[in-house]
């Protein structure tokens, strides 16, 4: 009786016991390995937005989600950044022609300074479109930005429909055409912003 008990401690385990551990770890491996790709992949055309919260340059806190049902026309800069400044008055003439449509720029400013750097230079340009302060550049990193201008074309749902990568002349047919389609036609399916990609 001894002798059995003996044999038993030395079998260790039951096997279901260590193929259902095995199985834990596996999928605990296989969760972190793909929560890690999604941190690291770019907001592209196709993606759904990420939503977030930044303050206005009067420190009032302003959520991506409140333009929802608009097509939103979200744009990374920098006061310091020379292409960024080229851009920002055909993104006011742009905003300007636009006005009564549902249609909002939301240009957040990645200045690591205070608002009141971004303040001047909104005054200075006559800016009346919603400007957000990301000073830490936490909504930069969680977009993946790889610089400054670079602007998402978002739709009435909340997905990307294209991507510009620097700065553009904001009054060309060219440069709006994706912006006149959504407001004409309405969202399409976001498998169709993948096939354009972005500029």
């Amino acid at each position: 009786m001894g002798l059995d008990k003996d044999v038993e401690k030395e079998k260790g385990l039951p096997m279901p016991v260590i193929a259902g551990v095995a199985v834990v770890i596996i999928a605990v491996v296989v969760f972190i390995v793909l929560g890690q790709k999604k941190k690291f992949e770019p907001v592209v055309a196709g993606s759904e937005v990420i939503d977030f919260t930044l303050p206005d340059l009067d420190g009032y806190p302003k959520k991506l989600s409140d333009f929802r049902g608009k097509v939103v026309f979200l744009n990374f800069w920098a006061t310091w950044c020379k292409p960024c400044e080229d851009e920002m008055p055909s993104m006011q003439t742009l905003y300007e022609t636009l006005e009564g449509e549902p249609f909002e720029i939301v240009a957040v400013s990645v200045d690591s300074e205070s608002s009141d750097v971004v303040k001047e230079f909104v005054e200075k340009y006559g800016i009346t479109f919603t400007v957000l302060h990301d000073r830490r550049g936490r909504v930069k990193e969680e977009y993946k930005t790889t610089g400054v201008p670079e602007t998402f074309i978002v739709d009435q749902n909340g997905y990307v429909a294209e991507k510009f990568w620097g700065p553009r002349d904001w009054t060309e047919p060219d440069s709006i055409r994706t912006i006149n389609d959504l407001l004409f036609n309405g969202p399409k399916d976001p498998s169709e912003y993948k096939k354009k990609g972005g500029r």
